[in-house]
């Protein structure tokens, strides 16, 4: 699994465990990489993730707004929280990360879906998050 991958499993993971039980960005991504098998953390995933959590966490409000603006029926809080998160994620590199090509973000956050979800989850987050990169302007 390549290290942005493993970055977005490990920031999926601390922003759910964030909304849990609330506390620092940083102890709650420590707490994802903890519960992996993973002997050596690349420098490259950690940083990734931290950007990340960082990012939707900094962010949260904006994104939460784009998410409830484009969601059809659906309120945030109705939503699971994996996929809420998993749509945090995506909208976040969506509107904030120019240098990830939308393709990469909705096949990533679909992935996600699959992974730690329903199996709805994956044509949930893929039709929103569509819709919020036509909104952006996302080619």
């Amino acid at each position: 699994m390549g290290a942005r991958r493993t970055a977005r499993e490990r920031a999926l993971q601390a922003l759910y465990q964030l909304e849990m039980t609330p506390g620092s960005a940083h102890e709650a991504l420590e707490s994802a990489w903890a519960a992996t098998e993973e002997a050596h953390k690349e420098p490259e995933a950690v940083k990734f993730a931290r950007e990340l959590v960082d990012g939707v966490m900094g962010n949260r409000a904006e994104i939460d707004r784009l998410i409830e603006q484009h969601s059809h029926n659906w309120r945030l809080d109705r939503m699971s929280r994996i996929d809420r998160n998993v749509l945090r994620l995506g909208v976040f590199e969506l509107k904030y990360r120019p240098d990830i090509p939308k393709k990469v973000s909705l096949n990533e956050a679909v992935e996600l879906g699959k992974n730690f979800g329903t199996e709805e989850s994956s044509a949930f987050v893929n039709g929103l998050l569509d819709r919020v990169a036509a909104a952006l302007g996302k080619q």
